[in-house]
């Protein structure tokens, strides 16, 4: 017996940690290279981990819901080996038992299961149970085993009993059937050496029978293996169908027909007496006295009980080959993974993401060595990509993006990582899964991959696509052969039964207790998105922490072929199958060398000529031998199971030996078993693939593809080492490195420097080609890019590096010329600053010159500095000799680029005449500046003196052209005054407004600009004094309107447009020329044609009203224009006062306010105003429609008088009282007039709403048809006239009492006031309403669009009413302007900017501005004013 790990018994101690690695994206490109450049470091621990990049971050491409696969069962208890140990010992032990007849208990001690295997195997290491009791050692054995040293005495005393009473028998039985089964062999071996000895003919499996045979190969099946239909180490080569096992019995029957009565007598003593102590075999009924059994029974046992023989036939059976069992339940990715993470949460009792790492580790340990835990789990492995797809994107996979497109190129996928350029597996065309296909795994908590090294000792790689980590145990590869022997004979029982155990990948072992035998193993931990990697035979095993899936597969560097033949030889000695030919993978690379890489063509040809030594050594051995017979075979194209070797199982493909038999069944085997078979070499053949020679040319090819890499390298080194005239050209050397880089040869430090060299050359002749090129350019002055030129030293430092580059470059002559060039420019510039006078031109050529080097020389910056010099000296004298056309400006830029340069005496002195110049022309530009600004403003001669002064100086002074400007307009103001002043000439008013306007801004004295402004002042004066006396309060209408004849009637009121000049003109005056504006007679005329126009228009207007449908309702009718109004849309008519009132509207004159548009006021009224007119010398528009008015009025009173002096209207008016009248109702109606042009206001409608009106009687009077027209007719024009007239009323008056007139129904004044007062009410509802509804949410966002609506309005007005004034003169300054008149139209000037603003408009009143004092307006600031009101001013009408 061995040690045990129990002798290891503790805490789980976990190993160190496996390195990390993190390449850079530049270095995870190409995955080989870096596994090679990692190797060194990373294969002392057997394995690493590999943390892609942070942006490698493949899309998962399985179909989840597609993927359906059946788990391998794993009870965890019996992966361990040591603990399967203990579980076969108890089989056997519970087994040996049974047979006895008994049932086997398991013992209880110190509340816990005794332990059988260990009891037994202290008691066999301490000398057997005799030595121990007669030593009496129990005591001793009992502390060993962990138990309390306080009762060792009586615990050991316990094991003692126990031990003679199952165990001990055992024990017996084994020494004794050991003792026979030794005579038997030693019988056997001398039976067969006779035999051999009288064989003539040796047979060629003399040393293999076909008992031999069967026991071998039941030993290497794996039951597990052979329900999974795969053989070998691993499922990853489809293997031998499995042979018939043999079927178990009950014990071996013996042939005894030569004595029938032998089976009655004991077996052990041959006695037949005693047979109440007989005992019969229930297995094979041989007899047994109990006493002579070993060890002797004290009775005969109760239930079935088989004799010795039986008993070993049992217990010696080998056991089976261990495998895992598969599933009965197929998953689904979703299914496996609820099942997994319910196993853990249950088992753990705890949320997943609170179980750390750690507490599974320590755990997963203890259930292995643990044999009274009956753990389960299930592992998804071994899952063929090509069946269920691979994680990894594929070219092949549907709906792919461009990252995954990507994804699917990447070395780094396991898909492309084997046949990548590099690769050996590349060269392999079968797809063999698992190792050149990747496989998935889907784990779960516990679930474990056994200690094992990958198939031909490849590297492998895994990657974890999701889920929960794996940890992960190595070895390095040097300690793999002692593992293997510690693992042997730390498990001996189980390597016993099954040699190759650990190719099964079905047995793992503590980490502990193989690094207690010395042995380093190192641990990692995998997670999501990260690589492991196993290096060539390096150990490795593991488990995983949770739910995952990782896919995996095996590569194979170049410098992996050494490692792969040894593994093939220790494959046969191990007498295990291979998963392809080693030496056909060779012979096919060497077959097409011009596909192999230059690296895999070097290890392949190194490779190759050692297994064609061997083979021609082995071959000479043959025919040394006496092998004469030889035949050609193409093994590849046998099948697997006829082309292994009978005794080694390896594969062959070069060449082998088979006896000539002609059958064709026959086995073969290798050539290296020669010497040891038993076999007469006439009969022995030999079969190959390839003759010496064809290997030789094979070879051959492999040695001139490796060999040009020798060759590049030679030719490379003397290009590098040559100097001088021997040095080659640039392209031949880059020509050297391209094809080092199309062959893809290996990086060396020869390539580097190759690299170096090219790298630097090319940099290097770009640099002499730019500058040779730029040779004879023009550059511009700016130097932009002078801090890429090179100086002068790093020149000759260039020219020095072309020298001593191991290539000759383009251009190199070229660059030293530039050299030379540059060297004597240096000479001829230092010679030209060294002169005192020198000319421009000289310098300007040398600089040019010195510019169109790509050479940064300090001399040009100096002669460019003197060049500067010399040119702004030429321009001050230029400027000193004639300063005439230079400003201000250009003289302050001028001497700021004298200040700007090098100092020296020329320039100091020319600065200094500039700055004379400068203060001169400043000097000048003050006075002017206060001549603009002067109060009073200064005379017309005194500012053309100015001027002339300042040409003197310089016609570029700002100044000198706002003086000649307004010299200018002042001149051009002063003729057009003297134009209009002339007595035939007649202008209007807004003609001596706009030149008033234009005159005072002016900073110059124009002399006729006051009485311009009084004559201005006393029309404005006139026409609001005429304003009063017509226009209504808050009227619509102008005075013009007013006076002119109607143009709208019967039209929709239109907003009125301003002219140019800023007022409204009547259609009357648009319609006229210039010239026609000037003759009065046109005037008159068109005045003339608009009267009749109106009364025309108002006739049409009244018979269209009359013929209207009338309306429903109270309603109103205007007495002109014949229209209906209801009550409340327009203001009634006054009523008058007095005792008796009228009850209905039939007794007062009701005219609409259209028809009814100013106060009417007499004639003799109008009259004054026409003789106020007259004194006037300005036209006024205004004036002369009120003479065309006037002489209309006057025309229409003479024609009524004459109609109303007609007797029949006479008795009429007598009749109505009338007459009587007329005298006291004239004298008042003059009163009214005079108190309304002093400003009294009245609204009546009636034509004179200030005298009393008659009381009209019931008469009637009858008139004829024609009169009543006439009148009737009168009336209407009557009506037209915006004077009030008496014959107007005496018409009315008389009309009303004729019966036409009196038929027709008027309101009752008491409804109409009933009326108003609805409609008013209604009217307040309506504004409740509204205000209501603008109270809501909706409300408020309609008022502020109307606001938003109504401000646009506004400002498009005023950008319209600005545009349309444009920037006239007269316009107030203010902001807003009111645009007042009468009273308000006051005006004062602001003595800082000059500015006319109207009193009203700033919120002052005239009473506050003070002659002596100044004023200044807001823009400028507050403080003194002072009016500029002219004193003979008539605006003012108070």
């Amino acid at each position: 017996m061995t040690t045990s790990h129990h002798e290891y018994d503790y805490d789980f101690i976990p190993p160190s940690e496996a390195p990390v690695f993190s390449p850079k994206p530049e270095e995870f490109k190409d995955a080989l290279a870096y596994f090679d450049k990692i190797r060194k470091i990373a294969e002392n621990y057997g394995i690493c981990k590999i943390v892609p990049p942070e942006d490698w971050k493949p899309q998962f491409a399985v179909d989840i819901d597609k993927l359906k696969f059946t788990p391998r069962i794993q009870r965890l208890n019996e992966l361990e080996a040591h603990t399967r140990i203990k579980l076969n010992f108890l089989d056997q032990v519970a087994k040996f038992w049974e047979l006895q007849g008994s049932s086997l208990k398991i013992p209880i001690v110190e509340k816990r299961a005794l332990d059988l295997f260990t009891l037994k195997k202290y008691v066999l290491k301490a000398g057997g149970m005799a030595k121990v009791t007669s030593e009496k050692k129990w005591g001793a054995v009992a502390t060993t085993m962990g138990y309390s040293p306080l009762n060792a005495a009586k615990i050991g005393a316990l094991l003692k009993s126990h031990y003679e009473r199952i165990l001990n028998p055992l024990d017996i039985f084994e020494k004794e059937e050991a003792a026979k089964a030794k005579d038997e062999s030693e019988r056997q071996r001398q039976e067969l050496e006779k035999q051999l000895k009288e064989e003539k003919k040796g047979r060629m499996n003399a040393k293999m029978s076909k008992t031999e045979k069967a026991e071998d190969d039941s030993k290497m099946f794996s039951k597990e293996l052979a329900r999974l239909q795969f053989y070998g180490a691993g499922p990853k080569l489809p293997g031998m169908p499995t042979q018939d096992k043999m079927e178990k019995t009950r014990g071996v029957k013996l042939n005894f027909e030569y004595d029938p009565l032998a089976k009655y007598m004991c077996q052990n003593c041959g006695k037949g007496d005693v047979e109440e102590k007989m005992l019969l075999c229930d297995g094979c009924d041989d007899s047994y006295h109990t006493f002579c059994l070993m060890p002797p029974l004290a009775e005969i046992p109760q239930g079935d009980w088989r004799c010795p023989k039986c008993i070993l036939a049992e217990v010696s059976k080998p056991m089976e080959a261990f495998g895992f069992e598969q599933a009965q339940k197929e998953y689904t990715l979703q299914s496996f993974g609820e099942m997994a993470d319910q196993f853990k949460s249950d088992y753990f009792n705890m949320p997943l993401h609170l179980i750390p790492m750690s507490l599974v580790e320590r755990e997963y340990w203890r259930i292995l060595e643990n044999i009274d835990e009956d753990v389960m789990v299930e592992y998804g492995a071994d899952l063929h990509t090509m069946d269920h797809g691979s994680g990894f994107p594929t070219l092949g996979s549907k709906h792919l993006s461009e990252d995954d497109v990507d994804y699917a190129k990447a070395e780094w996928n396991l898909n492309n990582l084997p046949v990548v350029a590099n690769s050996i597996l590349k060269q392999i065309d079968i797809d063999i899964s698992g190792m050149k296909v990747p496989w998935l795994y889907v784990g779960m908590c516990f679930s474990t991959f056994c200690w094992h090294v990958e198939d031909h000792w490849t590297p492998s790689i895994n990657y974890l696509h999701w889920g929960e980590p794996k940890t992960w145990y190595g070895i390095p590869a040097k300690y793999a052969e002692k593992a293997e022997e510690v693992m042997r004979s730390s498990a001996k029982e189980l390597f016993e039964t099954q040699p190759d155990l650990l190719h099964h990948i079905v047995t793992t072992m503590n980490p502990n207790v193989l690094s207690a035998h010395g042995i380093p193993v190192y641990r990692m931990d995998q997670y999501a998105g990260e690589f492991i990697i196993t290096f060539p035979r390096a150990y490795h095993a593991g488990f995983n922490h949770g739910y995952n899936m990782a896919e995996a597969v095996n590569f194979a560097p170049p410098d992996w072929l050494e490692i792969g033949r040894k593994c093939v030889e220790h494959y046969s000695l191990m007498r295990r199958f291979c998963v392809f030919c080693h030496d056909e993978l060779i012979c096919k690379m060497a077959s097409r060398p011009e596909q192999l890489t230059l690296q895999v063509a070097a290890v392949c040809y190194k490779d190759m000529l050692k297994m064609v030594e061997t083979e021609r050594a082995q071959r000479g051995e043959l025919v040394e031998g006496g092998v004469r017979a030889a035949e050609r075979e193409a093994f590849e194209l046998l099948p697997e199971d006829e082309r292994q070797c009978a005794l080694c199982k390896t594969t062959i493909f070069m060449s082998a030996l088979t006896v000539v038999n002609g059958r064709d069944d026959q086995e073969i085997v290798c050539l290296r078993h020669f010497k040891s078979m038993d076999v007469n070499p006439s009969q022995l053949i030999l079969r190959y693939r390839y003759t010496m020679d064809e290997l030789a040319v094979l070879l051959r090819g492999l040695k001139n593809h490796a060999e040009s890499y020798d060759t590049w390298t030679g030719e490379v080194r003397s290009a590098l080492d040559a100097r001088g005239e021997e040095r080659l050209e640039f392209s031949v050397l880059k020509e050297f490195y391209s094809k080092a880089q199309e062959k893809k040869y290996p990086g060396s430090e020869l390539l580097l420097a190759l690299q170096t060299v090219v790298e630097e050359a090319d940099k290097c002749q770009m640099v002499a080609q730019q500058l040779c090129s730029t040779q004879g350019k023009v550059r511009t002055r700016l130097g932009a890019d002078a801090k890429w030129r090179l100086t002068v030293e790093e020149l000759e430092l260039f020219v020095n590096q072309l020298e001593t580059l191991p290539a000759k470059v383009s251009k190199q002559e070229g660059v030293c010329n530039l050299l030379e060039s540059v060297r004597k420019y240096k000479e001829e510039a230092a010679w030209l600053l060294e002169k005192e006078k020198v000319n421009l031109e000289e310098v300007n050529d040398c600089l040019e010159k010195g510019e169109l080097f790509d050479i940064f020389l300090p001399e040009v910056d100096k002669l460019r500095a003197r060049a500067d010099q010399l040119e702004w000296l030429k321009e001050v004298k230029e400027v000193l000799d004639d300063p005439s056309e230079i400003s201000t400006d250009m003289l302050t830029g001028l001497e700021q680029r004298g200040c700007n340069l090098k100092p020296r005496p020329e320039v100091e002195q020319g600065l200094s005449r500039l700055c004379g110049l400068r203060m001169t022309m400043d000097q000048w530009e003050v006075r002017a500046n206060n001549c603009l600004q002067a109060s009073p403003k200064p005379c017309l001669e005194e500012v053309e003196r100015m001027i002339r002064e300042g040409e003197n100086i310089s016609t570029g002074l700002p100044a000198l052209e706002k003086l000649k400007d307004a010299v200018r307009k002042a001149k051009e103001w002063w003729s057009r005054a003297e134009n209009l002043q002339k007595p035939e000439n007649y202008p209007y008013l807004d003609t001596l407004e706009a030149l008033v306007g234009k005159g005072r801004p002016l900073p110059i004295r124009l002399d006729p600009l006051a009485q311009l402004e009084t004559q201005v002042a006393a029309a404005r004066a006139w026409r609001e004094r005429t304003a009063r006396v017509f226009l209504k309060k808050n009227s619509h209408c102008n005075l013009l309107e007013v006076l002119s004849p109607r143009h709208d009637i019967g039209c929709e009121k239109k907003r009125k447009k301003r002219t140019e000049d800023g007022n409204y003109r009547h259609p009357i005056f648009l319609g006229l020329s210039a010239i026609q504006l000037s003759d009065p007679q046109e005037i008159v005329n068109a005045f003339k044609q608009a009267e009749q126009a109106e009364l025309q228009t108002m006739k049409e207007v009244r018979v269209k009203n009359q013929n209207t449908l009338k309306k429903d309702g109270l309603m109103l009718e205007c007495e002109l224009c014949m229209d209906q109004f209801p009550p409340g849309s327009i203001p009634l008519p006054r009523l008058p006062s007095g005792k008796s009132k009228p009850t209905s509207l039939r007794d007062v004159k009701f005219l609409c306010p259209n028809c009814l548009r100013s106060r009417r006021p007499r004639l003799e009224t109008i009259l004054s105003l026409l003789v106020s007119l007259q004194k006037l010398t300005v036209r006024l528009p205004e004036g002369e429609a009120l003479q065309c008015l006037t002489e209309r009025a006057m025309a229409w009173q003479d024609r009524s008088r004459t109609v109303l002096a007609r007797p029949d209207i006479a008795a009429a008016l007598k009749k109505l009282s009338i007459q009587s009248k007329d005298e006291g109702n004239e004298s008042e109606s003059q009163t009214a007039d005079e108190n309304s042009a002093d400003g009294t206001d009245s609204d009546s409608d009636s034509p004179s709403p200030s005298r009393k009106r008659p009381v009209a009687n019931q008469e009637t009077i009858e008139l004829p048809k024609k009169t009543f027209q006439l009148l009737e007719d009168l009336l209407v024009e009557g009506d037209l006239l915006e004077v009030s007239l008496d014959e107007v009323s005496h018409i009315w008056r008389v009309l009303q009492a004729t019966p036409e007139k009196k038929s027709k129904i008027y309101p009752h004044l008491d409804s109409l006031e009933a009326e108003l007062i609805a409609a008013r009410e209604e009217k307040k509802k309506e504004k409740q309403r509204k205000r209501e509804k603008l109270d809501t949410e909706e409300g408020r966002e309609e008022r502020e669009r109307r606001k938003l609506k109504k401000k646009k309005k506004e400002e498009k007005r005023k950008k319209e009413e600005k545009k349309g004034t444009g920037d006239s003169d007269d316009d107030c300054s203010a902001k807003k302007c009111q645009r007042p008149t009468g009273k308000q139209v006051h005006w004062v000037q602001c003595d800082k900017c000059k500015l006319w603003y109207h009193l009203y408009c700033i919120g002052l009143k005239p009473q506050q501005i003070k002659e002596d004092e100044e004023f200044y307006c807001g823009t400028c600031g507050g403080g003194h004013r002072r009016s500029r009101i002219p004193s003979n001013s008539d605006m003012d009408t108070e």
